[in-house]
Parts: structure tokens; sequence; C-alpha cells
């Protein structure tokens, strides 16, 4: 097998490590009507991002220093602090399926980040790939009757702006040599959380009491959802071109789709199935030049916290 057989082979195994990332972020909707209390979304966005953090801090033991002490405090706010209250807020002013629309508009703003950042032209594939992704996801959860609000599109976009500006932004700074993407992962966990705190006591009060079936709500998206879902998103976008990654994310409505007709008796409508079918094909498309070799990896970022130069990178929610 050539040396280019083995690289394509190898990308096209990190996508689909990558891609359980937005297929686990699909199962939040569910286990959240499922397992957790009502109104709560900002505990429940702290709690998913504030012990996760700390826990992988006291795995990895490593802190950051210098310049990486406000990068992972951007980094942080962007892809966590800021991203989960944008999401809740739209979700709650916003029928889901809108809310869900303007998250799968996260690649397009990916493509613009990169352009901005990463000196990355948009090629007419990748916008393309996004438009149809965006037609996709709307199929599978737009209703007739959804109604608009001006925050709550606002909010939707900003949520999408702002996970796709983190995901640009962590693939032009890398890492500080030494340091794996868990450690990564704990120190954005633990700055978004941090932000997260008085932001959820001030709006929501005091915790509420929890059941032995909230706790394993809790534990399911803080370990699986997010200490490990993060871990391998940002390991993706260590490897991987910026948009790429982006557009993974347009697998999670189709997973919350497939989980809700699957576990909760949900109806699946034909139109719903041509809209996955949209969706996976803009998934795909958009990853019609990740495995192009005409650029060279990410390498990690200097010591000193210097970023990666640009011509040392190749051409990320809805996560929820």
């Amino acid at each position: 097998m050539g040396a280019s057989n083995r690289t394509s082979l190898s990308i096209a195994g990190t996508l689909a490590i990558t891609g359980l990332t937005p297929l686990v972020w699909g199962s939040t909707y569910a286990v959240t009507t499922e397992f957790l209390p009502q109104d709560r979304p900002l505990f429940t966005a702290l709690t998913r991002a504030l012990p996760a953090g700390l826990g992988l801090l006291a795995v990895t033991r490593v802190l950051p220093r210098g310049m990486w002490v406000w990068r992972a405090a951007l980094l942080g706010v962007l892809n966590i602090g800021a991203f989960f209250p944008f999401l809740f807020l739209a979700a709650y002013r916003l029928p889901g399926g809108v809310a869900a629309v303007l998250g799968a508009a996260g690649p397009l703003f990916a493509l613009a980040f990169a352009r901005a950042l990463l000196a990355e032209r948009p090629t007419g594939r990748k916008l393309l790939a996004g438009l149809v992704g965006l037609a996709g996801v709307g199929l599978v959860v737009l209703r007739a009757d959804a109604a608009l609000d001006t925050v709550g599109v606002l909010a939707g976009l900003a949520g999408a702006a702002s996970m796709s500006a983190g995901t640009v932004l962590t693939k032009r700074w890398g890492r500080p040599e030494g340091v794996g993407a868990l450690a990564l992962t704990g120190w954005q966990l633990t700055a978004g959380g941090l932000l997260l705190l008085p932001v959820a006591l001030l709006i929501e009060g005091a915790p509420p009491a929890l059941t032995t079936e909230n706790i394993l709500g809790y534990a399911y998206l803080g370990i699986v959802g997010t200490a490990c879902a993060y871990w391998i998103w940002f390991r993706g976008i260590s490897r991987l071109p910026a948009t790429s990654v982006a557009f993974l994310a347009l697998l999670s409505p189709v997973s919350a789709t497939v989980i809700g007709w699957a576990a909760l008796g949900q109806a699946l409508t034909p139109i719903q199935l041509v809209g996955m079918a949209l969706a996976l094909a803009g998934t795909l498309l958009g990853q019609a030049s990740a495995s192009s070799p005409h650029r060279p990896p990410v390498r990690p970022a200097a010591p000193s916290g210097g970023s990666v130069p640009l011509n040392d990178l190749p051409c990320k929610a809805v996560a929820s």
C-alpha cells in the first residue's frame, strides 16, 4: 500500500472517530428530557462543563502557562462558556427545529473564520456542502408552524458563530509542545465552567435537589457527552482541516432525530429521511478536500506560546 493510500485511510479513520462526537451530542435532547430536572439549562451546562474540566485537570496535572492562560480562557469561552448559554437561550425562545437549523449554519461560519484566521479560501464545493447540509437539517427538524423570535434567532446564530470561531482558533493555535488534547480539553472545560458558574447562580439560583435519575443523567452528559466527546473533537481538530471537522456537526441533529425515533417513539417521516440524506451528503461533501495532501498537518505550538505559522496549517455546536 502506497504512502498516499495509508494517509487517506488514516484521515478517514480520524474523521470516523471525530464523527462520534456529534453523534453523542445528538443524545443530549433525549437524556435532558428523560433524566434531568426541567427548566435548569444553565445549571445543566455548568454541571456538564466544570466537573469534567476539573476531572481532566486532575488526571493530566498540566496547567496552562504564559500565553496559554488567556488562550485557554478564550477558547473555553467560545467553545463552552458562551456557546452553551446562547444555545439554551435559542432553545427556550425558538421551536427546537429552528434552533437546530441555526446551529447547522456553523460550517458556513467556520468557512468564513477559516478564511480570516487560517488564510484558507473557501471552495465552491464546501460552500455548496454547507448549503446542502443546512437544507437537510431544515427538512429533518423544521415544522410548518415554526415561529421566529428575534432574540432567539440572534442567540442561535451567535452560538453557531461562537463554536465555529473556537474550532478555527483551536486549529490556528495548535497546542503547546508536550501538551495533549486531553489537557487542552480540561483547560477549556474548566475555563468555560468557571464563566458559567456565576451566571447560573445569578439567573437560576441555588442548585436543585437531585434524584438518582438526575445524577445518572448528569454523569452521562459530563463524562461521555462532554469530557470524552470534547477530547475526541479537539483531537480531530488537531489532525484535520478545521472546516472538515465543523461539517461533522451536521450529524448531531440527525443523531437526535434517530434517537428520538428509536428510544422515545417519535415519528419519522419520509421528508425527514430525505433531510437526513441531504445532511449526510453535505457532511461528506464538506470532507472532499480533507484528504488532499497539499499542506502538511499542524504542528504543536512552540513552548513560548507563539502561534503556528499559517503556511504550516492545512486548508469545528450543533453541539449541545
